[in-house]
């Protein structure tokens, strides 16, 4: 009798903590589901799941995953003892949830705290681990937390060839450092929707009804968990200088690092005192919805890394505040500003509105999740790591 050997399909999870990585997720996911070689698994995690800083299960519209699992993990406060229990809570749970599907490979995408639990859960357990956005450089406790997961990981998938670079001198095997861009410039790419589309825009937010016929300005400022001490006075500067501006100004709430309670609480307050009437504040956007608001906004205002990658694609022009993304590779449309004063920043801004910037590829050229995972389907690198020098 003839035995015939059914070839299991590879398991692939993906673990998502924010919108942010569910958009690179997203473009990778959307190519991989159509391999008869692989099954995939999504988990849902930290504030990618939470209400008050925009619950993505909303916005989810991939074919392909069978079945969408939560972790939820974060513990309140805003503060860096509340980030360290998150991340240990994170690994209890990852590590449960690994043992009960168990994948051939996990896929963590960036830098954040939770992506560290990722990263340590997975490579304790064999599991092979797969690194998007490894090897840049930038401010705050990510620029440690990104290293650390490259070492970790079996494979990268870094956005930028300085960063593959990067990655090779820490010691990397070179064969499994692949540069590919990064995925969320493939979403500009197939982004068709209008300003009039967007239902939130119309409806919701709260602060003055947003006008979304008229130019306006985003502003997108989060925590630098290094500089906990001072983010008041940096919240303070910023919200007098944008009070200043005379036009629509559309201000997305911050994300949930080390001193978000202190940012949110600010503006709260500073509203109540009748400032800030210029503004309409959001918690969040879907994928297609922020880039059209990206997109089609006169200038981008904070230190959001969507200003940097996706918006040097696009070519909006963009004023970087403070230290959250030094050193990060930027292109012509960023301009730094170190220290916010009401009239330094008033004037810059009144400089940028208007401008468009050619169109930069820095971060890939639209091709990003195609190229991530053909090359996911294909690899096997080895558990045991090298240091390669």
């Amino acid at each position: 009798m003839v035995k015939f050997k059914i070839k299991q399909k590879k398991k692939i999870c993906f673990v998502v903590s924010n919108r942010a990585s569910f958009a690179r997720a997203k473009t990778v996911i959307e190519h991989l589901s159509k391999s008869k070689k692989i099954e995939i698994f999504l988990m849902l995690t930290a504030s990618s799941i939470l209400e008050r800083f925009g619950d993505i299960r909303k916005f989810i519209k991939i074919k392909g995953i069978k079945k969408i699992d939560e972790s939820y993990i974060v513990v309140e406060g805003g503060n860096n003892l509340t980030m360290a229990k998150t991340t240990g809570l994170s690994i209890i749970d990852l590590s449960t949830y690994f043992s009960k599907i168990n994948p051939d490979m996990v896929v963590t995408i960036g830098d954040r705290y939770e992506t560290l639990a990722t990263a340590i859960a997975s490579s304790y357990m064999n599991i092979k681990l797969l690194h998007i956005q490894g090897g840049e450089v930038t401010g705050s406790i990510d620029e440690s937390v990104r290293h650390a997961i490259t070492k970790l990981a079996h494979a990268h998938f870094p956005s930028t060839k300085k960063a593959r670079e990067n990655i090779i001198r820490m010691g990397e095997d070179k064969k499994f450092v692949f540069f590919t861009g990064c995925p969320s410039i493939d979403l500009i790419k197939t982004n068709k929707k209008k300003l009039a589309d967007i239902k939130l825009l119309k409806k919701g937010g709260v602060g003055k009804k947003f006008n979304f016929r008229k130019p306006y300005l985003l502003v997108i400022f989060h925590p630098v968990t290094t500089e906990f001490k001072i983010i008041d006075k940096q919240i303070l500067s910023l919200a007098d200088a944008i009070q200043e501006i005379d036009m629509n100004i559309l201000w997305l709430w911050p994300n949930i690092d080390a001193g978000t309670d202190k940012i949110s609480k600010f503006l709260r307050m500073y509203r109540e005192k009748g400032k800030l009437k210029n503004v309409t504040f959001f918690k969040n956007f879907d994928n297609d919805d922020y880039l059209t608001i990206l997109k089609n906004c006169s200038c981008a205002i904070g230190n959001s890394s969507s200003f940097i990658r996706e918006g040097s694609f696009i070519g909006v022009p963009a004023i970087n505040i403070g230290s959250r993304q030094n050193n990060r590779e930027k292109s012509q449309n960023i301009t730094d500003l170190k220290i916010v004063t009401k009239k330094k920043l008033k004037n810059l801004i009144i400089s940028k509105i208007g401008k468009k910037y050619k169109s930069s590829k820095l971060y890939g050229a639209g091709d990003a999740g195609i190229r991530i995972a053909k090359i996911i389907e294909k690899i096997n690198p080895p558990v045991q790591k090298i240091l390669k020098y």
